[in-house]
């Protein structure tokens, strides 16, 4: 909880009773928060450019005796109903509270200036500021600032020198304990045949060591460690974590810090430029900025500043610009289509039956089963036809290999075949019998005679194409292995392709790997649109590549936006270029498209990013004449209200 402190310690007290009443010297902190503001904004020297000028507030002119009359801009006031003239006072300063900041790739940079008055600052203490953004419903702690007085660093380097000489004073040696001379002496007396390997490095068993005594090397060298420094030792140890609280009372921060400064005297204001970038959002219009703070005398707070007037940046994007009308286009519908599929069957050496239980064969025709099963019950499509293709590796010759794959594809055609009668007649004795009113049992509903499905069979006797691929594809074939091969693939003669490949020693890796691969069965399955007559008929669908380009540059993702509009090239491509900060692509853009004041207002501000500020101030005018409301938009677009400043621009609409 944020308070306000009236009761403080005694300790705090009595420390600083010398130094006059610490309470009220708090109360009086009162009359001088710190606070935030907005940075003065650079103003430019008014340039002239050569449109008609208007007529001014104050006109001066002068009668025919001489004399001068200034003619100034009257209101009627409200209390006497007279005209009573006005004038501007220029020295009137305002502390505005409010900003509006431009978006550019997506990112908005917002900036403003912590002020601590200098009655804030003391060299015993320690400022610490946190500014907080609120942003849509949630709220961001940003970076803080730290106002660290002098005395108050040289305290806080006290407390880390001490605990450095703690953490020096641990002894990480163990022999430091161990009384060596009493220790030399004692084997010398009592076991002189090992103290002659007191130069030796030779090994030393625990029984050797046994005097007449009976004392081991354990015992003596207990008994001659210093057991009360090395408990002592161990104590350090297990309190370093608590030791470092005790003298380090007040931490030096690094994490999550924007500035630390050391303030060596209490003379001046401090004001810290703070700039924060933030990635916009959708529905981001403004974003807040509070100010927080503390200051702490050692570890102990002894003053809370109160959150001070939220500063507000209004966000200025061009994702407003954003035109949302539908674009459509021709699909044309055929009445014919085809899908595709392929399945892995094995068959036994020299054998064209299909054996469901062979090795993966079940799982793959299953799966041809199901697609089969669900195109048969397809409402939209009737299936005409079925071609069956079979493929062969390149073992033995390719002749063989041929009519081997004929005979397969002939094979799977007819299993599938029969497995299409078997569902039929199975759907036809699942059919629901209808009730009537006037019959107890109807008879079943007359559906259209179902067409037979054609299968065609087709094959490949060796598919040397995927063979290339997959080869190319392998991880396991080295570089070398895989030149090799595509040396050897060549030959024109698949047989003696074939031979010269099983003498590589890649052949193994070939043959148990990559050529099972080869024997495939692929299915197309060729359909037609129930209830359409002509081969292809036109019709308009939305398009939505480009709809997803608008979405996208309504939602900010300006990148994506312009990936997306890029091949349509109209205004909406040219928004996303101008909020991508794809400047040069939406000036060749825009030059093409025909002039509107949405046109004219983009190439303002592109022209503007050029540097170009007089031909910027001129489509800006342009822009306003012919459509109002844009004199609006320029004072909230900064880029456009520097313009606007520049120029005086908002004298031509008064």
């Amino acid at each position: 909880m944020k308070y306000r402190i009236t009761i403080l310690t005694a300790s705090i007290m009595l420390s600083l009773s010398c130094c006059g009443s610490l309470s009220g010297r708090m109360e009086s902190l009162a009359n001088y928060p710190a606070s935030i503001s907005l940075p003065q904004e650079k103003r430019s020297t008014i340039q002239e450019i050569s449109i008609p000028k208007v007529m001014r507030d104050t006109s001066v002119i002068e009668d025919d005796k001489g004399n001068t009359y200034h003619l100034m801009r009257a209101v009627r006031d409200d209390g006497t109903g007279e005209m009573v003239a006005t004038e501007e006072l220029q020295a009137a300063v305002v502390t505005a509270r409010f900003r509006n900041v431009a978006e550019r790739r997506g990112k908005v940079e917002i900036e403003f200036q912590v002020l601590v008055p200098k009655e804030l600052r003391d060299s015993k203490w320690q400022l610490r500021m946190m500014p907080i953004m609120y942003i849509l419903e949630d709220t961001l702690d940003l970076d803080r600032i730290l106002i660290t007085g002098e005395s108050y660093r040289k305290s806080q380097l006290r407390g880390y020198q001490q605990y450095r000489r703690f953490i020096n004073s641990i002894v990480t040696d163990s022999t430091r304990f161990i009384d060596k001379h009493q220790l030399e002496v004692f084997i010398e007396r009592n076991i002189p045949e090992l103290y002659r390997y007191r130069t030796d490095s030779a090994y030393v068993t625990d029984e050797l060591f046994l005097s007449h005594y009976g004392i081991s090397a354990k015992d003596a060298l207990k008994h001659y460690t210093y057991g009360l420094r090395m408990r002592h030792n161990e104590w350090k140890k297990a309190n370093i974590g608590r030791m470092y609280d005790r003298y380090v009372k007040s931490p030096i921060v690094t994490d999550h810090l924007r500035l630390d400064t050391v303030m060596r005297n209490a003379s001046g204001d401090f004001i810290y430029n703070y700039i924060q970038r933030i990635q916009t959002l959708p529905q981001l219009r403004k974003v807040d900025i509070v100010l927080e703070g503390e200051i702490y005398e050692q570890e102990n707070r002894i003053y809370t500043i109160e959150p001070s007037v939220p500063l507000t940046f209004y966000i200025s994007s061009l994702s407003t610009f954003a035109e949302e009308r539908e674009r459509y286009l021709t699909q044309v519908i055929s009445r014919r289509v085809k899908a595709d599929d392929i399945c892995y069957i094995e068959f036994e050496k020299d054998c064209d039956k299909v054996v469901e239980g062979l090795s993966n064969n079940y799982h793959e025709i299953t799966r041809i089963r199901r697609t089969l099963s669900l195109l048969l019950e397809n409402r939209d499509f009737d299936l005409d036809s079925i071609v069956v293709t079979a493929s062969s590796s390149p073992e033995g010759s390719w002749e063989y290999n041929s009519r081997l794959s004929k005979r397969r594809s002939a094979s799977v055609s007819r299993y599938f075949e029969r497995f299409i009668g078997k569902w039929r007649d199975s759907s036809a004795r699942n059919r629901v019998f209808s009730i009537d009113i006037d019959k107890v049992l109807a008879e079943p509903d007359k559906e259209a005679p179902e067409a037979n499905v054609e299968f065609i069979s087709r094959n490949i006797a060796e598919d040397w194409s995927a063979l290339n691929r997959l080869v190319m594809a392998d991880t396991v074939l080295t570089s070398l292995q895989k030149e090799r091969y595509f040396l050897l693939s060549g030959e024109n003669n698949a047989d003696k392709r074939e031979k010269l490949l099983s003498m590589e020693e890649f052949y193994p890796h070939l043959t148990y790997e990559i050529y099972p691969r080869l024997r495939t069965v692929r299915f197309d399955f060729h359909l037609h649109r129930k209830d359409m007559v002509q081969d292809t008929i036109h019709t308009t669908i939305i398009d939505s590549i480009y709809m997803a380009g608008v979405q996208a540059l309504k939602d900010r993702n300006y990148n994506l936006a312009a990936n997306l509009l890029t091949p349509y090239r109209d205004f909406n491509t040219a928004v996303a270029y101008c909020a991508a900060d794809y400047n040069a692509s939406a000036l060749n853009l825009l030059s093409e498209l025909p002039s509107t004041p949405q046109v004219s207002y983009l190439m303002a501000l592109l022209e503007a990013r050029q540097g170009k500020s007089k031909s910027a101030a001129e489509y800006y005018l342009k822009a306003c004449r012919e459509d109002s409301q844009f004199i609006h938009r320029g004072n909230l677009d900064p880029e456009i209200y520097a313009l606007v400043r520049m120029y005086d621009l908002n004298r031509y609409f008064e």
